[in-house]
């Protein structure tokens, strides 16, 4: 059995861990609040307009093939990662490296694939191994719509000029504080919504369908792509808090089980104590 030194200090160690995985769990939830509030109101709004755009865009592949809807033989794709600057949130970074590797080796097997990591998590993780033309971890030191946006277009040139056929999306998705799901969304080109080519009389259109449409492009994509960050925000605080409260409890766990052995050995010790002294009185009075 451990000395009774090395079981306090053993103690010691874990109440500290236990606080600071305490205060974590915290911070998180604080975070978590305003993120989830940020994401369940931006989500109603991003997914229709998507929907709106899809649906124009399908009535227009017959007259105008916009640029953003060119399908091509896919032989060079780019992922775009999304995972978090800091870990301690549990598999919510290494699910999408997962995914990620997935793409690579099943999906697009055969292809060139590059990577654009939005977090340090992917850039330090992919870049090992694979490609990655840009890191844009800051992204989360001020993450607005402008910053996103900026992101959002550099995207759109490289498909534009042909430097790759097909751009992807994957990140959490954010269901609650406990569960998040892996996404994996066509960013490019875009896919028009099957049998949405005769919705078009729903709508009045000025000046012009085709003008109405090529100005809404660039924006559901720039809203597509901020609402996968904002998502991935929610989910990082989620899974972070969620993975602190489990090391919390299993800190207390632990520091509960230290505390009963520190005191059987405590007892022990002071009945060894006892015998030694009742021994050495015996010896005396013999």
């Amino acid at each position: 059995m451990a000395n009774l030194k090395e079981i306090r200090n053993r103690i010691a160690s874990v109440s500290s861990t236990m606080q600071i995985t305490s205060a974590m769990k915290m911070v998180s939830a604080a975070k978590l609040k305003k993120a989830q509030d940020a994401i369940t109101a931006m989500r109603p709004y991003a997914d229709k307009l998507t929907e709106l755009l899809q649906s124009l865009s399908a009535s227009l592949d017959a007259d105008s093939g916009s640029t953003f809807s060119d399908n091509r033989v896919v032989n060079k794709v780019l992922v775009v990662a999304i995972t978090s600057n800091r870990g301690l949130c549990g598999a919510f970074n290494s699910n999408i490296i997962k995914q990620s590797m997935h793409l690579v080796e099943e999906t697009y097997a055969g292809k060139q694939v590059d990577f654009m990591a939005i977090g340090k998590k992917a850039n330090d993780i992919l870049g090992k191994n694979h490609t990655v033309i840009a890191n844009h971890s800051g992204v989360y030191d001020e993450l607005t719509f402008e910053n996103v946006a900026m992101i959002a277009e550099d995207l759109m040139e490289r498909f534009v000029s042909g430097e790759y056929d097909r751009i992807d999306i994957v990140y959490n998705k954010f269901k609650n504080a406990a569960t998040q799901i892996i996404m994996t969304e066509q960013f490019l080109p875009i896919v028009p919504v099957e049998g949405a080519e005769g919705s078009g009389g729903d709508y009045i259109f000025e000046p012009s369908k085709i003008e109405i449409v090529e100005q809404l492009i660039p924006k559901s994509l720039k809203t597509q792509l901020y609402k996968g960050i904002r998502d991935s925000f929610a989910s990082e605080h989620g899974a972070r808090m969620t993975a602190m409260h489990k090391a919390t409890d299993n800190a207390t766990e632990l520091r509960d089980q230290l505390k009963l052995t520190y005191n059987k050995a405590r007892q022990a010790a002071i009945t060894n104590e006892i015998l030694e002294i009742v021994g050495g009185a015996e010896a005396l009075n013999n």
